[in-house]
C-alpha cells in the first residue's frame, strides 16, 4: 500500500513538471515523503498492537483459573478457604445398616474395633449440608489420631476409657453426645439402642461454632493432598475389583470399578452397599493401609500404630499402585508415596481408607 502511494506521488510530479518551478517540485516531494513516512509508521504500530492483543488473549486463555475444593480436588465456582471439618464415628455393625449420610463424606476411614467388627470415621465438609448422619457410636484412641489431621470436630457417643481420657487431656475439639444431647437425636421408631443416635451437619455446625467461640480458636489449619487426573508411571496392574475382609463374610467388602464414572461402587457381604435413602456408596479412591494392630484387653479392644509408616495399595482408575503410607505426627496428614519417594496424587472426588492388620492384608484379592 505504501509503495502504491509513493508511485502515485511521483507520477503526479512528472505530469506537472512543466507547470511548476523547481521549488514547487522540491516542496511537493517533501510533503509526499513526510506523509509516506507517517503512514508507514502508523501501519507498523497498528500491526504491533494487533499482535500484542493476540498474545494477551492467548495468555488469558492459557492461565484460566480453576478453583477447587481443597478436601476433594473437585472444581468449584469460587475460591475456597480451608473449611471446618466434622469427624463423626459411624456404627458399622450389621445392626446399624443402612447408615445415613456417609455417601456425603469426603473421606471415610474404616478400621477394626473389638470383635473384629469395623467402625467408620466419616469426615464431612462444613460447607455441605447433610440432613442425617449416623448411627453415631463411641470413640477409640486411634480414630482421634486421624481426626486431628483436620483439627476436626470429633463427634461420638461415649468411648473406651483410653479414648475418653485422651479427649479430656488433649486439644481435640471433642463433641461427646453424653454432654451435648441437643446436638443429637434418637430414632426410637426404626432402631434400638445403641444403634439409633443421629446428628446433622446443621447441628454439628452450631456445636462447632459454640466450642470455637468459647475457646477463642482461630480458623482451621491443616495439610491438604494433591489431586490429579494423571496416574504415576508405576500404575501398571489392573484393579477392576478389590475384595477385603475384616474377619467374616458379613464384614467383607468388595469395590467394583465403573469406567464411565471413574469410581468404585461398594458391595457389603455380596450386596450393594447403600444408605438409608438408597444412595449407592462410591469412591474415586480406595486405599488399603497395612498397619500394626494389636488386641490390648480381654474385651478385644485394639491399638493401632497410626503415627508410623507401612505398606499401602492405592486403587484408582481401574489400576493399583504399590505405595508407602506415612504419618509423621498426630496433626500431620496421612500421605501416600511411590516406592521412589514421590508423593502420590489422588483422583478428584471421595476417598475410603481401609485399615488392615497383617492377616486381613494377606487375604486381599485384587483383580
Amino acid at each position: 500500500m505504501q509503495f502504491t502511494f509513493l508511485s502515485n506521488a511521483i507520477s503526479y510530479i512528472r505530469q506537472h513538471k512543466k507547470q511548476t518551478g523547481a521549488y514547487f517540485l522540491v516542496g511537493l516531494v517533501f510533503v509526499f515523503l513526510v506523509i509516506f513516512i507517517w503512514q508507514k509508521a502508523f501501519s507498523k504500530d497498528t500491526a504491533e498492537n494487533q499482535e500484542n492483543a493476540a498474545e494477551n488473549t492467548i495468555s488469558t486463555t492459557d492461565n484460566a483459573v480453576l478453583f477447587t475444593n481443597p478436601l476433594t480436588g473437585l472444581v468449584v465456582d469460587t475460591p475456597m478457604e480451608l473449611p471446618s471439618v466434622y469427624g463423626v464415628m459411624i456404627d458399622h455393625s450389621s445392626d446399624a445398616w443402612p447408615q445415613a449420610g456417609i455417601d456425603r463424606a469426603f473421606l471415610v476411614i474404616e478400621a477394626p474395633v473389638e470383635g473384629g467388627i469395623p467402625r467408620l470415621l466419616s469426615f464431612f465438609d462444613s460447607s455441605e449440608e447433610v440432613e442425617k448422619i449416623g448411627p453415631v457410636r463411641s470413640a477409640r484412641p486411634y480414630f482421634i489420631d486421624w481426626n486431628n489431621e483436620f483439627d476436626a470436630l470429633y463427634t461420638h457417643v461415649g468411648g473406651s476409657d483410653a479414648a475418653l481420657q485422651r479427649l479430656a487431656t488433649g486439644g481435640t475439639l471433642d463433641l461427646n453426645q453424653f454432654w451435648n444431647g441437643a446436638t443429637f437425636w434418637r430414632d426410637n421408631n426404626n432402631r434400638y439402642a445403641p444403634h439409633n443416635v443421629y446428628t446433622s451437619s446443621n447441628l454439628l455446625g452450631e456445636a462447632h461454632d459454640s466450642i470455637t467461640t468459647r475457646r477463642k480458636l482461630s480458623d482451621p489449619l491443616y495439610g491438604v493432598w494433591t489431586f490429579s487426573d494423571s496416574l504415576p508411571d508405576t500404575a501398571t496392574k489392573p484393579a477392576e475389583s478389590v475384595k477385603l475382609s475384616f474377619g467374616s463374610f458379613t464384614y467383607t467388602a468388595t469395590w467394583v470399578y465403573t469406567k464411565e464414572t471413574e469410581s468404585y461402587s461398594r458391595l457389603q457381604a455380596g450386596q450393594l452397599y447403600k444408605t438409608d435413602t438408597g444412595k449407592q456408596i462410591t469412591a474415586e479412591n480406595v486405599v488399603l493401609l497395612k498397619m500394626d494392630v494389636a488386641v490390648i484387653d480381654a474385651v478385644g479392644r485394639r491399638s493401632i500404630d497410626t503415627i508410623s509408616e507401612g505398606e499401602a495399595i492405592f486403587i484408582r482408575d481401574g489400576v493399583q499402585i504399590k505405595a508407602v503410607w506415612k504419618k509423621t505426627s498426630e496433626s500431620e496428614r496421612t500421605r501416600l508415596y511411590t516406592e521412589n519417594g514421590e508423593e502420590i496424587s489422588f483422583h478428584p472426588g471421595r476417598t475410603w481408607f481401609e485399615v488392615l492388620d497383617n492377616e486381613d492384608w494377606n487375604s486381599v484379592v485384587i483383580e
